[in-house]
């Protein structure tokens, strides 16, 4: 596949998750055994049956609504893509996948985010995603500085 064609599907992968909130058309993305592992805490899921739950009913209904995603850079080769990400937004909201355990605390996030996605044919195969934890359980007063 082209480089477009692979930024093509992880853009509508990216607006499943995050514009129409659709996790049919996010999963319609993938290949049946898919993961996604975010590796600080290992939440994501592997298979559609698995990702499906974790989409409806813990991913996309907790992000917050002033979510700001800025793209720093982006590198794509033969079947994968890597970007890294800015993320801001206020932790108004339970992130089980995130920061599980931990209730909102209503405090402000600002961390970068490194995403590495493995394509097979034309469909996302594997995310595994990256941050320091450290960082945000700092930002969230759970670490002291």
């Amino acid at each position: 596949m082209t480089s477009q064609e692979l930024e093509a599907i992880w853009a509508e992968h990216i607006a499943g998750e995050f514009v129409t909130k659709d996790v049919e058309a996010t999963l319609a993305t993938m290949v049946p055994d898919a993961s996604v592992d975010h590796v600080p805490v290992h939440t994501g899921g592997k298979g559609k049956d698995e990702l499906r739950v974790f989409y409806r009913d813990v991913f996309i209904p907790s992000w917050p609504d002033d979510l700001n995603m800025e793209l720093v850079n982006r590198v794509i080769g033969d079947s994968q893509l890597v970007e890294e990400l800015r993320l801001r937004f206020t932790h108004k909201k339970q992130m089980d996948w995130f920061l599980p355990g931990v209730p909102p605390t209503n405090k402000p996030v600002d961390i970068n985010l490194v995403v590495v996605v493995q394509f097979k044919g034309d469909k996302l195969a594997c995310e595994r995603i990256y941050w320091d934890q450290a960082t945000v359980l700092r930002q969230v007063g759970l670490l002291a500085s």
